[in-house]
């Protein structure tokens, strides 16, 4: 079985920063893969950034140059530095992987629980 467990969210007054983590744990044999997404009120999920496990990116146009996504494939960890924050990035973040777990030859995807962001005007 393989989770991912997120942390680091809160409450944020406009322009300011947060970190948010993102653990996979289990029976894990490798990490394609990672990234975050998120849904706001009313609103469908969304991505806003991708990393693979080669490192490259894609970001929503919304938050480039604002968010920066990191991984340490050793730690089984994505981060997601936030910075300049508006009250528009208000929502629910979800961790995402496709990961291969030790019982089985193929990659499945996997969600994580979601913490939530909220930016004050």
């Amino acid at each position: 079985q393989v989770q991912l467990v997120e942390s680091g969210g809160g409450l944020v007054q406009a322009g300011g920063s947060l970190r948010l983590s993102c653990a996979a744990s289990g029976s894990i044999f490798s990490i394609n893969a990672m990234g975050w997404y998120r849904q706001a009120p009313g609103k469908q999920r969304e991505l806003v950034v991708v990393i693979t496990s080669g490192g490259s990116t894609n970001y929503k146009d919304s938050v480039k140059g604002r968010f920066t996504i990191s991984r340490d494939n050793a730690k089984n960890t994505v981060y997601l530095q936030m910075n300049s924050l508006k009250p528009e990035d208000t929502a629910v973040y979800y961790c995402n992987a496709d990961v291969r777990s030790r019982s089985y030859s193929s990659y499945a995807n996997y969600w994580g629980q979601g913490t939530q962001v909220t930016v004050s005007s």
